[in-house]
């Protein structure tokens, strides 16, 4: 397949092959690992290469930036599937659902009552703060059971993880595999531009990348 010649299609070729390769090394793979681009602060020119390469799974972190840009690019291209990877306010949930096909955030009771009431609910990952850092959103790894036994009825697909900074990844990626398998939740969302490989190796569904398809940020 040919990805045009645009510096985003070259880099989704050059990713998508390196997935490729971590799932044929990994031992067991997940039965798919799908490539969320993660376009946040970049703007639709910087969006359409990617989509004219065929790609259409997309993330954003904020809810209001994403009102900004996708809405006219779904129209365009109505395939597009919008994930929502970025902490998500109660007061922005109605939006939210409007708007994104994935949520991977759900981290609280309270978010979990408020996405109940939304009506329309789209798919849910439980973010778990496997590292407990403070200052990370995310439900502690203690706490997981007590909030997929609260979201139960809820569509919750699976489990999303940012592991430290500073640390192997690893091990966070393990754990949270661990956990959804406890639970019979089949979606991991883990591995991000510096470590997916690592994650696929141990059963990601989806790694979210966007330093590796854009750049460093400035």
């Amino acid at each position: 397949m040919s990805f045009g010649t645009s510096l985003e299609a070259e880099n989704l070729a050059a990713i998508l092959a390196r997935i490729d390769a971590a799932r044929k090394a990994a031992i067991a793979p997940a039965p798919a690992t799908t490539l969320v681009a993660v376009t946040k602060t970049h703007g639709p020119e910087r969006i359409r290469p990617l989509l004219e390469a065929g790609h259409r799974v997309f993330g954003e972190n904020r809810v209001q930036e994403a009102e900004g840009k996708w809405p006219a690019l779904k129209a365009e291209f109505p395939d597009i599937e919008l994930h929502l990877i970025g902490p998500l306010q109660t007061n922005k949930v109605r939006d939210a659902v409007r708007l994104f096909d994935v949520i991977h955030t759900l981290d609280r009771p309270k978010l979990a009552d408020a996405l109940r009431a939304a009506g329309r609910v789209p798919d849910l990952l439980i973010q778990v703060n496997t590292g407990e850092e403070p200052q990370k959103a995310g439900v502690a790894p203690e706490d997981a059971p007590g909030l997929i036994e609260q979201a139960r009825g809820l569509p919750v697909k699976g489990l999303m993880c940012i592991p430290p900074a500073d640390a192997e990844p690893a091990p966070h990626f393990a754990l949270l595999a661990k956990i959804a398998k406890t639970h019979g939740l089949k979606l991991l969302s883990m591995g991000m531009s510096a470590d997916f490989e690592s994650a696929i190796r141990f059963g990601a569904t989806h790694v979210r990348l966007g330093s590796a398809l854009f750049g460093p940020r400035g």
